[in-house]
């Protein structure tokens, strides 16, 4: 039992000096927390960032790696894709964000980087049922609408685009971006 509570105890401290940007004792209390109970993801991602953060990314790459053979997660899926992302991998980057998204359609940076590449890559038509199912979970982001909207438009849906936008400006009627796109279709 004692393992389990030095564990929690040191992924807490990791956490905390993390936050405040000191990452030699982020670092240290990360891999006491490995140490005392190795079979967990979060010191990894921790770890995975802390390298981020001293732009070392191939420890963080390595990092995250290691979390995911642990457990995959919506974490260790994002992490691997901005690293690739970053490294110009894009093509490679894309079906882990996807990924990350199945499993937490919350993640934002697995959406905002879906969107990016879906259109950076020209494979708009793909992400739309990622979009789709995050706004299932949470009709409420009308950012990740829109950018819905955007793909319909882009794949010569307009129809399906107008529908988005409805929605946004049933919400929220000062929208200015979605009265905007709104305006350019119906033109």
């Amino acid at each position: 039992m004692s393992g389990h509570l030095d564990y929690e105890i040191n992924k807490e401290l990791g956490e905390c000096y993390l936050f405040m940007g000191e990452l030699d004792k982020a670092e240290e209390y990360y891999k006491k927390a490995v140490g005392s109970n190795g079979i967990h993801p979060d010191p990894y991602i921790g770890l995975a960032t802390v390298a981020i953060q001293r732009g070392d990314l191939d420890d963080a790459l390595a990092m995250y790696e290691k979390a995911h053979e642990i457990e995959p997660s919506d974490k260790s899926f994002s992490g691997i894709g901005l690293i690739k992302m970053e490294n110009g991998e894009k093509e490679e980057a894309l079906p882990l964000f996807m990924e990350a998204a199945r499993l937490n359609p919350e993640n934002m940076v697995a959406l905002f980087s879906i969107i990016r590449l879906g259109h950076e890559l020209d494979r708009v038509a793909e992400i739309i049922p990622s979009l789709e199912a995050a706004l299932e979970i949470d009709p409420g982001k009308h950012e990740v609408r829109y950018s819905l909207a955007g793909c319909h438009v882009c794949t010569g849906n307009k129809e399906a685009a107008r529908v988005e936008l409805e929605k946004i400006l049933e919400a929220d009627p000062e929208h200015a971006a979605a009265k905007e796109m709104l305006a350019q279709i119906q033109s």
